[in-house]
């Protein structure tokens, strides 16, 4: 019992750490292990869901100190996002579930593929397309991310690293910073409420995996801030190339 919790503190501070420098994909070590360990995929969904949103609070303990958030900008992220995580196991799951992880994975290497060749972005700070008609496709775009995050169990928070990278200007030091609050406490308590209602957690486990997820992620952002934004680039392109093969093969295993 003591290896087995020992194990999943581990596994939890390993994955969250990761998913701490990179922006998201913490779900792919996370939920596997629990699935090897014996659990069902709906009970391993519903662990790994709340325990995912100790992500957001190890993130937040650690960015408060910086006072480096935009509040506005922190309520226009929710806004727009939060109504496609309630609606996300609606939509998402009426399409064939091999397929859309099949689209999902081809898109997040292709995410990958492309800050690898894109040498300086996400390396400054340049604040962009916040007119109205920026922030509203911006926003629609996040809203399709949040059906995402509300359906499927990993990748979906390097989709909103990039994005705030890519068509908002930010660095991804500080992108990372908005995705770990918003995306891992917010988005994430809204998916693990949901889903939690539905099939009940292993909670033998919880307080483990929730122990290990504060210390990784409070570790992880600790070395994004020190190392800046060149560390934090090479990390999310690595979870994302391999968040994304893994979810291409997941999806040959369904088709």
């Amino acid at each position: 019992m003591i290896i087995e919790q020992l194990s999943l503190v581990l596994i939890s501070l390993l994955a969250n750490g990761l998913s701490a420098m990179a922006g998201g994909g913490a779900g792919l070590l996370q939920l596997p292990v629990l699935l090897f360990l014996g659990l069902s995929f709906s009970s391993a969904l519903a662990t790994h869901k709340i325990a995912s949103v100790a992500l957001g609070i190890g993130a937040t303990l650690r960015h408060l100190r910086e006072k480096s958030l935009d509040r506005y900008f922190c309520l226009f992220i929710l806004a727009c996002g939060l109504p496609g995580v309630v609606t996300g196991g609606i939509l998402v799951l009426q399409l064939p579930e091999g397929l859309t992880i099949l689209s999902l994975g081809l898109l997040t290497t292709g995410l990958g593929i492309y800050s690898v060749f894109k040498t300086q972005l996400g390396m400054l700070h340049q604040p962009r397309n916040r007119n109205l008609y920026g922030m509203f496709l911006g926003g629609v775009v996040l809203c399709l991310i949040g059906i995402l995050n509300g359906s499927l169990t990993s990748g979906t928070g390097l989709f909103v690293t990039l994005w705030l990278v890519r068509w908002f200007g930010l660095d991804y030091k500080t992108a990372v910073a908005y995705v770990l609050i918003l995306v891992g406490l917010f988005w994430n308590g809204s998916g693990a409420i949901t889903v939690g209602l539905q099939q009940p957690p292993h909670w033998e486990w919880l307080p483990a995996l929730i122990v290990g997820a504060i210390i990784g992620a409070y570790t992880g952002t600790h070395i994004a801030l020190m190392r800046g934004n060149g560390l934090v680039k090479r990390v999310f392109e690595t979870l994302t190339i391999i968040v994304g093969i893994k979810l291409i093969y997941d999806a040959t295993l369904l088709l």
